[in-house]
């Protein structure tokens, strides 16, 4: 180990042009799967969260609604089989919520005098196909403004988010191929270079896989360069991404991205997988014509 480990060093800097090209090729593979890993997860995250707001349904009371008559409308709620939960939300608690999701920038809602926001009654169904019940019954009832719920709407988010877990699956196989290819011409040329010390190896005794080791060594490290240089790069632009839209996500849809710790923990693990993984998988593929297998 310690000959293959000190053998795969010296040949990925005496081919530096060669191990350039090969880790600029994986690193730039490897950053198109991040970006898709970053969107597939987001969107997934989104999708989640507006399924868990699906099985909700909030009702906007008018200003003129008394409490007595929004309790009076809860019992009545209550009563229904598919009603799991109700409680009431004033306006007040909804802005401490809102600000919440405004984080460090909360104090923006601060300049407002009076609190837009509306008193609500918020309803929980106990399945997410009796949302139409409910609402239809909480269309009769008076001091109600609006009732809002989003069933198309999310039923598409849902086939959006299956699609792009499909599309960035298939690209992510795609590319992974395209590396073993351009990591295995890469040392097969390494390899060319070398025939001669090999066969002289070979003739002395030396294993497939004495031989073979500093090749696989060099593979794997040129994929963990590629994977570190990657991993760094998207964390940058996911931390950018953050700070431009984060606030503007949290408004729109009452969510936040993903947390850029947990991405950028699971992305380095990730690539680093993928990384060694196709530098090994190209070296042994690249191998195949000099020694027995």
């Amino acid at each position: 180990m310690s000959y293959a480990i000190k053998q795969a060093f010296k040949q990925f800097f005496r081919n530096g042009a060669m191990s350039a090209a090969s880790v600029f090729s994986i690193s730039a593979i490897l950053l198109i799967l991040g970006f898709f890993f970053l969107l597939a997860v987001n969107v997934s995250n989104i999708a989640e969260s507006v399924k868990k707001d699906f099985d909700t349904i909030q009702m906007h009371l008018l200003d003129s609604t008394e409490y007595a008559q929004s309790e009076s409308m809860m019992k009545k709620l209550k009563l229904m089989p598919e009603v799991a939960e109700v409680q009431y939300l004033t306006k007040d608690r909804a802005m401490e919520d809102f600000k919440k999701l405004f984080g460090d920038k909360a104090y923006l809602l601060e300049m407002r005098q009076e609190n837009p926001l509306p008193n609500s009654i918020i309803v929980k169904v106990r399945r997410i196909e009796d949302v139409d019940a409910v609402v239809a019954r909480a269309r009769g009832f008076e001091g109600i403004e609006v009732i809002k719920y989003y069933k198309e709407a999310v039923n598409r988010l849902i086939r959006f988010t299956r699609f792009i877990q499909a599309g960035a699956l298939a690209l992510i196989l795609f590319l992974v191929v395209i590396s073993v290819v351009v990591v295995s011409n890469t040392i097969k040329l390494t390899v060319v270079a070398r025939d001669r010390e090999i066969g002289i190896m070979k003739y002395v005794g030396a294993t497939n896989w004495f031989i073979r080791g500093p090749f696989l060594v060099e593979g794997i490290l040129m994929g963990l360069v590629s994977a570190a240089a990657s991993a760094g790069i998207v964390a940058f632009v996911y931390a950018r991404v953050i700070d431009l839209f984060g606030t503007d996500l949290a408004v729109m849809l009452s969510t936040r991205f993903v947390p850029l710790a947990f991405m950028a923990s699971n992305l380095s693990v990730i690539f680093a997988a993928l990384g060694a993984g196709i530098g090994a998988c190209g070296s042994i593929i690249s191998m195949r014509r000099f020694l027995d297998t």
